[in-house]
C-alpha cells in the first residue's frame, strides 16, 4: 500500500520528487512518484488519483501551479503543495497554489520545500500510526541537540 503519493507534472521537477522521497524513505514511509501533467494529461491524472491507495498526496508544480489544485479537486485526502522556482522567484506557483478557492484546501509549504512537504506529510500519517509518531518524535529530538 502507497500510503504516500508524490506527483510532479514534468520530469523537470524530478529533484524536488526525489527530495521528498528521501526524506520518506527515511522514516520507512511507503510511498510512489508520478510524472502526470494536470493541463497536458488532466484524465490520466483523475484517473491516477481516484485509483492510487495512497493516504496524502505531494505535488510539486511551477508557474501556474495547476497540478495541486487539480488533485485536490478529485480527492478528499490531503494535498500538500510544493511551489517550484522556474519564474519569478517562484512567488507565482506560491500564489497559485496557496490561493485556492474555499473548499478545495491545498496545505502548502515554502518555494522550492520538498523536503517539508514529505515531513508534514509524515506528521499527518503519524497521527494514526504510533511506530511513524516515534520515528518522527526522534527526529525532532535530533534536531533539537544538534
Amino acid at each position: 500500500m502507497s500510503k504516500v503519493a508524490i506527483i510532479v507534472g514534468s520530469d523537470s521537477d524530478k529533484e524536488l520528487s526525489d527530495a521528498a522521497a528521501s526524506v520518506l524513505k527515511e522514516f520507512g514511509v511507503e510511498h510512489e512518484q508520478r510524472t502526470l501533467s494536470a493541463h497536458r494529461n488532466p484524465k490520466a491524472l483523475a484517473q491516477y488519483v481516484e485509483g492510487t491507495d495512497a493516504q496524502v498526496f505531494i505535488c510539486v508544480a511551477g508557474l501556474a501551479a495547476a497540478l495541486p489544485g487539480a488533485v485536490a479537486a478529485q480527492t478528499i485526502k490531503p494535498v500538500i503543495g510544493v511551489p517550484k522556482d522556474v519564474k519569478l522567484g517562484g512567488v507565482d506557483a506560491l500564489l497559485s497554489i496557496v490561493q485556492m478557492p474555499t473548499g478545495v484546501p491545498v496545505a502548502t509549504v515554502g518555494i522550492d520545500a520538498a523536503k517539508n512537504a514529505a515531513l508534514l506529510a509524515i506528521e499527518i500519517l503519524a497521527l494514526s500510526d504510533k511506530a511513524l509518531k516515534e520515528k518522527l518524535n526522534e527526529y525532532r529530538r535530533k534536531r533539537a541537540s544538534g
